[in-house]
């Protein structure tokens, strides 16, 4: 008997995928942009697997656009995809750089963190034996020079926006995990607000869910 079982991993469901749409989802080596609203098409595809569910998918999705190798792929002159891997048209120079621009900022937090974890282990011991240094004379100190004052950057404050001042074509974030992401409104209806993301994803949400 074959089994129901739901995937839950975000490794595993991106392996399905795999699997499933090798014309579409790229294991390794160069990927290719995907189609604008293929969430749809994909939520449709797999309406009746009982392996998968539509939270599920739209993580794995999330973490396959945002991938390096993916945002690498988004550059002009190339074109999106469906899930059968036919052409859907050409990239939009605002999402090449929109994709750049999140791919140089991913890359710069991730040399940090290597820069500061190499700094961590290259400190010494903190139970190894300090030498004993001879006593020497002390010099007068110098007058300390002043030192320039950096300049705070503001920071941006996102408030939740209002449903009846949202409008079609209009610029906002949407939140979705820990960070914002960016956006265009596409759709009102009712309390329904359909975005599509800079990534090429348009989703639904609720208006509390905008942020301006």
């Amino acid at each position: 008997m074959e089994s129901t079982e739901k995937l839950t991993d975000t490794n595993a469901i991106l392996a399905y995928l795999y699997e499933t749409f090798p014309l579409c989802f790229i294991a390794e080596g160069e990927t290719k942009p995907l189609k604008i609203g293929l969430f749809q098409d994909l939520a449709e595809r797999l309406a009746d697997d009982s392996k998968v569910s539509k939270t599920q998918l739209r993580i794995a999705l999330r973490r396959y656009t945002s991938s390096w190798r993916y945002l690498k792929c988004v550059k002009a002159g190339a074109h999106r995809i469906d899930l059968d891997g036919n052409c859907c048209g050409e990239l939009e120079q605002e999402h090449v750089d929109h994709a750049q621009a999140t791919l140089k900022e991913s890359q710069e937090k991730a040399k940090a963190k290597r820069i500061a974890k190499a700094g961590k282990s290259s400190a010494p011991a903190a139970n190894a034996k300090k030498p004993v240094k001879k006593p020497v004379a002390r010099r007068p100190k110098a007058a300390p020079s002043a030192k320039p004052v950096k300049e705070k950057v503001a920071e941006v404050v996102l408030t939740p926006a209002v449903l009846t001042e949202l409008k079609k074509n209009q610029r906002v974030n949407v939140k979705l995990g820990k960070a914002p992401v960016a956006g265009v409104i596409l759709d009102i209806k009712k309390e329904d607000v359909q975005v599509q993301l800079d990534s090429g994803l348009t989703i639904k949400v609720k208006a509390e869910y905008i942020l301006l």
